[in-house]
């Protein structure tokens, strides 16, 4: 069963359907003119009795001319069934439609991506090699205003570079695409959010967090409240790896504890002597509540 990150992935193809011919122009693929773009029926069979099944499929369109065939396959592992699907799913789309058609594989991973991209043997005198995309040829989008006028596509170089070995780039780039995120509809903007929190390593995620001293500031409640959620899930691991497993009633505290208080127990956490004291800061919160 496709994962969750799977059917996101596919989703930034889904709604933005150009985001596949701008990443082919990155890669350096030559594009027929086009006007239009249309997602059709990703089942590839002929009259075969084996199901090849793409993850999704489109057709640049000029008029009601089909000029090329794209075929997206995201991949998170390597799976050596592949090889051997995807050169039967470029030719039977081709053969099909009558057009040109190219296949491209989207991946997080390095390893994903070197071996996605490894030439495909046919038999004698005959290769096929997929286009890939993944963390070392996607563009690092840092700039809100890029991010803007392209929201799948700094997305996706958020998830692309989320793990990063520099955390401060890796929080850049997701700190334009949050911010491009809040420009789409509420629906999106979760999911796309969801997306790129799941992508940031722990380091860039606290490097985000501090691009608040910086003048970061999020536009809206909404992308607050998430970006406070992973802040939260951050500081319990922290600090269930320092004071051991965390009571209930603990965990609800920092569940439900703001933005600025999370970063206040993050601070404290490494030098605390006990778990009450790197919580301090809640009880003031909650003192200062009963004063009022």
């Amino acid at each position: 069963m496709p994962s969750y990150v799977h059917e996101l992935l596919l989703l930034l193809f889904r709604n933005r359907t150009n985001a596949a011919a701008e990443i082919l122009r990155k890669l350096d693929v030559h594009l027929p003119e086009y006007d239009d773009v249309r997602i059709e029926a990703s089942d590839l069979n002929q009259v075969e009795p084996a199901e090849y099944r793409a993850d999704l499929v489109m057709f640049l369109m000029r008029g009601a001319q089909k000029e090329l065939g794209i075929i997206v396959e995201v991949q998170l592992q390597r799976k050596e069934e592949k090889r051997y699907a995807w050169p039967a799913y470029v030719a039977n789309l081709r053969a099909r439609h009558r057009c040109p058609v190219c296949l491209l594989v989207v991946t997080t991973r390095h390893s994903v991506a070197r071996w996605a991209a490894g030439s495909i043997s046919l038999g004698p005198g005959n290769h096929f090699t997929p286009l890939v995309i993944g963390p070392a040829n996607t563009p690092l989008i840092t700039e809100p205003d890029v991010a803007e006028e392209n929201v799948e596509l700094a997305v996706l170089s958020a998830i692309e570079h989320g793990r990063n070995a520099n955390a401060a780039v890796a929080a850049s780039v997701a700190s334009a695409a949050i911010r491009a995120s809040e420009s789409v509809d509420t629906e999106r903007s979760k999911l796309y959010l969801d997306l790129i929190l799941l992508s940031l390593s722990e380091s860039a995620r606290q490097a985000l967090g501090s691009m608040n001293s910086l003048g970061f500031e999020y536009q809206s409640d909404f992308a607050r409240k998430y970006v406070t959620q992973g802040r939260a899930e951050m500081v319990l691991k922290l600090l269930a790896q320092r004071f051991g497993p965390l009571k209930p009633d603990s965990r609800a505290n920092i569940e439900g504890a703001s933005y600025a208080k999370l970063g206040e127990i993050a601070d404290r956490l490494l030098t605390a002597p006990t778990l009450a004291d790197a919580l301090k800061p809640l009880r003031r919160a909650a003192g200062r509540g009963r004063a009022r």
